[in-house]
């Protein structure tokens, strides 16, 4: 065990202690008396001094001291019981400080950072499996977590571990904190602090790596950058943990098609270590056996199982679920068999001394399991579970049992296109049909000896058969029992026929690319010449376009979907396209196709891996990435003639995504010379098509109506490639890669994929927004980065939140992301460059209302930049003109200011409205001050309020306040002299005007009026009271303060008060003088003009803004201000 350093004195300690091994940091030591020379008068003398000065705490006989270099001080850091013990102690100190400790400079800092880890390993061994059991731990973990980072206390942390993070060559030792939205680290050694806080959103790659310096580490990407964490006690814990956060968070934020919410980890306030690893293991055993969705792995039980075909015992695991009975030799490749609970009708305990359990199954089989540790309460389960598990009403095992489905709709399709129109003929005497009999034959007898149907042994030597090809007439019982489909269909009796009632018939968009692609699928095929087969091609897809919206149609499904066709009733089509979109080729048909891309780079990986001579001729291994994409959306159907494809299909079926990337090696491999020899990508295609066209299959007992050969395959001049041939060589050269291997590929992989879009997506938005604004490329990376975040940050703490809505790949790159009013709000209060006035960020709703155009009440990055740019970068008759413009009452605004269009279509673009729009936004005109409309009473107020708002807090307070109490004047003066025009024509109005109505005409400022500095001082108090607004309306004295009323203190503001509210002119109803004189406003020309006369107002709107200093600003408080 690993012990609090305390200091050694070595000196007095020899004779006391033998040394078995040391290195310049490290010593290991046995005491005397123990081993070898336990016999001798020293270590009986040793013995009995241990005995009798501490007969309650023996000395432990083994330790592992840590020397500080140029030093005689040593620290003892471990201890053991035996050899075997403390040697695990030494090896891990071997493998993960040695090497490391180079890299420090004096022997002080090299002691710190051992007795640092030492000190992180012991308290990581308390709390490994103690979060649970000891909640006071985790409690105070949780607290320093708050304190440390200052996230959220809604952020919930899973878990920590102890590590050390490189930062350049010196490692720092520290903890690591992993949460629901964010990987943290910190550290704090010799005075130097260490904090990170990278959310999962924008980690790119994740994996475990290893150096020179590093004997072991896991390295985070995060925005390019890369970050190593070593030295940990249970690494691959870690890893996996971190893996699945971050796939998780990928996932719930850009992969919202394939993220249920119903999903075990849907609510992110409700996410444990506990609820990770059960969730991690629950998806292993569901890929593994090919389970649906719904089934959970309950029980484990190692045991042995009577293999009856071999005549020994195997062992492995007993895997329970809901419905089901798995078992798994311990290789994995050995054996596996899949019992549903309903085919079992009794469990039996013949010996109690073996500890055996019986399984007797329906059709006179039963299975023996011995060696269980709690047999007796698995019998139990295993009863009590049958009784629960629903019985097959919809799919009978035996084939030869008539009415394999039952209970179908009279418009459903109850045989294989393949039978209707290429019925098999027992007659037939041909050699190709001579071998599919021997097929045949050899399938029956494969059946006999290991079972057939959900209960058969799935081995090597099915594989093998698998290799050779499936006959014919057995290939849809094959495909549905390898796929798992079977389970899916015997678990859901008539849904499929339900789904055709709900969705025959009706129209959407899905409907129309279905339609439009049926004459697409296999069209050489006689079976899709005719109404039948199209028919049932149209049926299969509209149900699986209804059961999944998500997905919906996607191109290739309806390639795929054809072939399942001719092989399986319809239903089991169904049911084998749902096996395979939702479960082996996960994320593969959606509009990104990221689950295809995925294993393209998965497919570039094994490529570097295996085919190292081609890898060195092509640097660049994308081109293999746009050639393969064919080979894995249609299982190479699309360039493989049918008879060849089924085949590979066949390996498919039973080996998942590994045999197509088996057999993509095996194609390149196989062209490799003449690879080599091309000089461009075209050739290289050329070579690749050659080749597919040269594939045959030649024991295919189909037709040559049927047979889709190219037009090559009569030319004996070519060399001819059997597919058998290819899939056995593919096998036997790249068999040893490992369905596990590949599936950690895939997760690794993603991260990087998921990200790449992204970063398309921003170079996309960030190249048409460069060209409208004044900000720098950094810059506006920088602030796309925080408009992106703006909009998860809403996201990270909620199980359904509407922002998750907003998010759409399928839309244009400039609407993907989009904030509606409270995200925007928090933002814009954020990066806004002006004070932080109460009323100037009430500012924020009428810039939204400004900004969203078309009503839809979502605002796009472009229109947010505009809008910034405005404030940052333009012009004082910009920024003064967007600020009028925000105080101007919606409905009153022509030309196209801010236009109330139509809600913009969520489910699909309108590709021709876009570009339409896109048109006229090009050609539109730019806005003339004269086009603005007038601003009235009410929101010139409004505007005179944001001035003070925005001056409030300025160093030249006092003279900007007297500016705009001037102009106010102005203004006021000269509207009097129009209305008095007005008056004086021949249709004047009664002399009826109040006095203090002509009170601006007598005094400019209005500096010896007591009434208006009284009323001035009391607007602080009562700003919306109509009365109060009713009775000064008319001498203007709430916007005119004079120097002789406002405050002498440059802090104040202009009403007399220190903090001022003031609602948003647009939510504030008219007062009654805004009533009585509608005819009472001003043109921006005007107001513009009056405020050019004013020095210090220009001068403050046309100092250079901080920009970098803002968006920093932002960046550290964007988190903060989401508490």
């Amino acid at each position: 065990m690993w012990l609090k350093p305390e200091e050694v004195l070595l000196k007095n300690a020899l004779k006391l202690w033998v040394t078995e091994k040391s290195n310049e940091y490290f010593v290991l030591q046995r005491r005397r008396g123990y081993g070898e020379d336990s016999g001798g008068l020293t270590g009986l003398l040793v013995g009995t001094l241990d005995t009798v000065l501490d007969s309650t705490a023996k000395v432990a006989p083994f330790r592992i001291l840590h020397q500080t270099p140029d030093s005689q001080v040593y620290w003892s850091i471990a201890c053991g019981a035996s050899l075997e013990e403390i040697s695990q102690h030494w090896d891990w100190l071997q493998q993960n400080i040695i090497r490391t400790l180079s890299v420090f400079d004096s022997g002080e800092d090299i002691t710190s950072f051992v007795q640092g880890k030492i000190r992180g390993l012991i308290a990581e061994e308390g709390t490994s499996a103690a979060d649970e059991e000891d909640p006071e731990r985790f409690r105070e973990a949780v607290l320093r977590f708050e304190r440390l980072f200052g996230l959220p206390q809604r952020e919930k942390l899973v878990t920590y571990f102890s590590c050390s993070y490189w930062k350049g060559r010196v490692p720092n030792q520290g903890w690591i904190y992993l949460s629901t939205n964010f990987l943290c680290f910190y550290s704090y050694m010799l005075g130097n602090e260490v904090k990170l806080v990278y959310p999962w959103d924008e980690v790119s790659r994740l994996e475990r790596t290893s150096s020179v310096l590093l004997a072991e580490s896991i390295r985070v990407c995060v925005r390019g950058e890369d970050h190593f964490f070593s030295m940990l006690l249970r690494l691959q814990q870690t890893y996996l943990i971190m893996q699945q956060l971050a796939d998780y968070a990928i996932v719930r934020f850009f992969d919202k098609e394939t993220f249920n919410a119903e999903h075990p980890l849907a609510n992110p306030l409700h996410i444990t270590q506990r609820a990770l690893e059960i969730h991690a293991r629950n998806q292993s055993f569901r890929a593994f056996f090919r389970l649906p969705q719904e089934e959970n792995l309950c029980e484990v039980h190692e045991s042995f199982l009577w293999v009856p075909f071999s005549h020994v015992n195997t062992l492995g695991k007993i895997c329970l679920s809901e419905n089901c009975l798995c078992f798994a030799s311990q290789d994995g490749s050995q054996c596996h068999l899949i019992i549903p609970l309903w085919e079992v009708f009794s469990v039996e305990l013949p010996d109690h001394g073996s500890r055996a359990l019986t399984v007797c199954l329906r059709g006179k089989r039963a299975l023996r399991f011995s060696e269980v540790r709690d047999f007796e309460r698995l019998a139990a389960t295993i009863r009590r579970k049958c009784g629960t598990a629903g019985s097959p009403q919809h799919y009978i095992s035996n084939p030869d049992e008539e009415g394999v489905m039952v209970g179908q709709s009279q418009a459903v399709s109850t045989e294989a296109l393949m039978n209707v129109f290429h019925p098999h003929d027992a007659e037939n005497l041909d050699p190709k049909m001579l071998k599919e009999r021997m097929k045949e034959q050899s399938w029956q007898i494969h059946f006999a000896e290991y079972g057939r149907g959900t209960g058969m042994f799935c081995t090597k030597k099915t594989r093998d058969l698998i290799v050779r090809g499936v006959p014919e007439t057995l290939r849809g019982e094959l495909w549905m029992l390898f796929s798992g489909a079977v389970h899916d269909m015997t678990s859901h009796p008539g849904y499929y026929g339900r789904l055709l009632e709900e969705c025959m018939g009706s129209s959407s968009l899905a409907c129309d690319e279905i339609e439009r692609d049926l004459h697409r699928s296999l069209p050489e095929h006689p079976a899709f010449q005719s109404d039948t087969g199209i028919s049932a091609l149209r049926r299969v897809l509209t149900a699986y376009a209804h059961r999944n919206p998500k997905i919906g149609y996607c191109q290739a499904m309806n390639i795929l979907t054809s072939v399942l066709l001719l092989y399986a009733k319809e239903e089991e089509a169904f049911w084998l396209l749902v096996a395979v979109c939702e479960r082996m080729l996960p994320d593969y048909f959606n509009r990104r196709i990221i689950g295809a891309l995925v294993d393209q780079a998965v497919f570039e990986e094994l490529i570097r891996e295996h085919l190292t001579q081609l890898t060195e001729h092509m640097t660049d291994l994308s081109f293999f990435s746009s050639v393969s994409l064919s080979w894995f959306l249609t299982l190479f159907i699309s360039v493989l003639p049918i008879e060849s494809a089924v085949n590979v299909v066949d390996c498919f079926f039973y080996d998942g995504i590994k045999a197509i990337l088996q057999l993509g090696l095996a194609v390149l491999d196989y062209n490799m010379d003449n690879l080599l020899c091309c000089h461009d990508d075209a050739e290289a295609v050329t070579v690749l098509n050659r080749f597919f066209d040269s594939v045959t299959n030649k024991d295919s007992p189909l037709p040559a109506t049927v047979q889709q050969a190219s037009a090559t395959a009569n030319d004996k001049s070519i060399q001819k490639v059997d597919i058998s041939d290819l899939i056995k060589e593919a096998y036997e050269k790249y068999g040893d890669i490992r369905t596990e291997e590949v599936e950690n590929m895939r997760k690794r992989n993603k991260l990087y994929v998921i990200q790449t879009l992204e970063d398309t997506t921003k170079q996309n938005v960030l190249r048409v927004v460069a060209q409208d604004v004044k900000f720098s490329a950094a810059q506006l990376d920088e602030l796309y980065m925080l408009f992106k975040k703006q909009h998860f940050v809403s996201c990270y703490w909620s199980v359904c939140s509407p922002a998750l809505q907003n998010h759409d790949p399928s839309l244009p790159y400039l609407d993907q992301y989009q904030l509606d009013q409270s995200q925007f709000s928090s933002l814009f209060n954020l990066l806004q460059p002006w004070t932080t006035h109460t009323h100037v960020r009430s500012l924020a709703r009428s810039a939204f209302r400004l900004l969203d155009e078309n009503g839809d009440g979502l605002v796009n990055f472009k229109e947010f930049m505009c809008s910034l740019d405005i404030l940052y970068n333009r012009s004082f008759t910009e920024k003064l003109k967007f600020l009028f413009k925000l105080h101007l009452q919606p409905d009153s605004v022509e030309d196209g200011v801010i236009r109330k269009c139509p809600e913009r279509g969520r489910a699909k673009v309108d590709l021709q409205e876009y570009l339409k729009q896109w048109q006229e936004d090009l050609q539109r005109r730019e806005e003339n001050i004269k086009d603005l409309p007038r601003i009235n009473q009410v929101q010139f107020i409004g505007l005179t309020k944001t001035l003070y708002g925005v001056f409030h807090g300025n160093e030249e307070e006092e003279s900007l306040y007297r500016a705009v109490a001037r102009v106010t004047s102005l203004l006021l003066r000269m509207e009097e002299v129009g209305r008095k025009l007005q008056e004086s024509s021949p249709q004047k109005m009664p002399q009826s005007t109040p006095t203090s109505t002509a009170q601006p005409e007598t005094s400019p400022t209005l500096p010896t009026s007591p009434e208006t500095e009284t009323l001035a001082e009391g607007e602080g108090d009562q700003p919306e009271s109509p009365a109060n607004q009713q009775e000064t309306a008319p001498s203007h004295s709430d916007i005119t303060p004079t120097s002789t009323s406002r405050p002498s203190t440059p802090t104040s503001s202009p009403t007399g008060t220190s903090s001022p509210v003031f609602d948003t002119p647009a939510d504030t109803p008219s007062s009654p003088s805004a009533v009585r004189d509608g005819d009472w406003s001003f043109s921006f020309e005007q107001i513009l003009a009056s405020l050019l006369n004013e020095p210090s107002v220009v001068r403050f709107f046309e100092r250079a803004i901080d920009t970098d200093s803002l968006i920093a600003h932002a960046r550290k408080n964007q988190l903060k201000d989401a508490h």
